[in-house]
């Protein structure tokens, strides 16, 4: 059972609003560009990973995805946790190519690519780190001590992993390519004997861990140092470089004359990862270039938000329309 399905990760669709609402020639762009395209190719490798744990029935397995849980004064992450009632696993997914060395004199990962060397966290300690947290997390939350194990994932069937011969063994039980998962996870099911968790307590879990995640929601406009008087406003055309203009309803095309009567939601979607959760009708007429007041009451009406206050001062709202994960 899926109890916490992947979706796109909040931070990289601020990333992908902040690029569709700035100007190609704006200086932060290129920096912009560079870290959407590192984290969506970590958000990639994990859907890879998912790729594969459906080729596998789960019969008592809960699946969460993209976990992020308090510990102390901070926070850890895990990409995917499956709980039996025997053990739990944490999938940590490395979306690396070249060749990578895991260094274990110095916990270090080595990747080798195109003639440099870049140096990388030690994700076999990450593992061990996630694995205590974990576990106090378990203590805190008052349920049984599961064994846990981690797999520390490799999504590109390409990359090559290397390790000094004496630790091969070792590290060969942690780090995998993503196509061995299925084949892991029955040995390592195989692996634990003792029953901790009784089905109720599973389920109990499981929703236990979906309320205790904490997305990470940071202010992208401060992170850039980018004010929002430098975002573009209006109703931006996919298919073209112009803008919608308010037309019968609905809305046309300044540039390539298509019409679309919900061009609106993803410019208030933008605004929500941008700017604010809550919009009042004089904000929706700046931000869509809309004249008439009542026009902007009819259109913030038929999206039924939840809304405060009266006339004037009326606050609506907004709520984050998701897209599906990219293929």
């Amino acid at each position: 059972m899926i109890a916490k399905p992947r979706k796109t990760p909040l931070y990289i669709l601020k990333l992908q609003a902040l690029l569709r609402r700035l100007p190609p020639s704006h200086p932060k762009v290129p920096q912009i560009t560079e870290e959407l395209t590192k984290r969506m190719a970590g958000f990639k490798g994990e859907l890879a990973a998912d790729y594969q744990l459906s080729l596998i029935d789960h019969p008592n397995r809960v699946i969460l995805t993209d976990l992020r849980l308090p510990h102390a004064l901070t926070h850890f992450q895990m990409d995917t946790l499956i709980i039996s009632p025997k053990a739990a696993v944490i999938i940590e997914v490395k979306n690396i190519a070249g060749t990578i060395y895991f260094d274990p004199k110095f916990n270090q990962l080595i990747r080798r690519k195109d003639g440099q060397e870049t140096a990388f966290a030690d994700p076999v300690l990450q593992s061990r780190r996630l694995e205590f947290q974990f576990s106090e997390w378990l203590r805190k939350n008052h349920f049984p001590a599961l064994p846990i194990h981690t797999l520390i994932v490799i999504s590109n069937p390409q990359t090559i992993i290397e390790t000094p011969s004496a630790h091969s063994a070792a590290l060969a039980k942690k780090v995998i390519h993503a196509q061995m998962l299925p084949f892991e996870l029955k040995l390592l099911e195989a692996q634990y004997k003792k029953v901790f968790l009784t089905e109720k307590e599973l389920e109990k879990m499981a929703r236990s861990l979906n309320r205790a995640n904490e997305e990470i929601d940071v202010q992208i406009t401060n992170k850039y140092g980018i004010l929002h008087s430098e975002l573009v406003k209006g109703v931006l055309c996919p298919d073209c470089s112009g803008r919608f203009e308010r037309y019968k309803g609905g809305w046309l095309c300044s540039g390539c004359q298509k019409k679309n009567k919900w061009a609106h939601l993803e410019a208030l979607n933008d605004y929500r990862l941008l700017i604010g959760s809550t919009i009042t009708n004089k904000k929706i007429r700046e931000y869509l270039s809309l004249v008439s007041p009542s026009s902007a009451t009819k259109l913030l009406q038929s999206l039924n938000l939840k809304s405060s206050g009266q006339n004037k001062g009326r606050v609506y709202e907004l709520e984050l329309q998701e897209k599906s994960t990219p293929s």
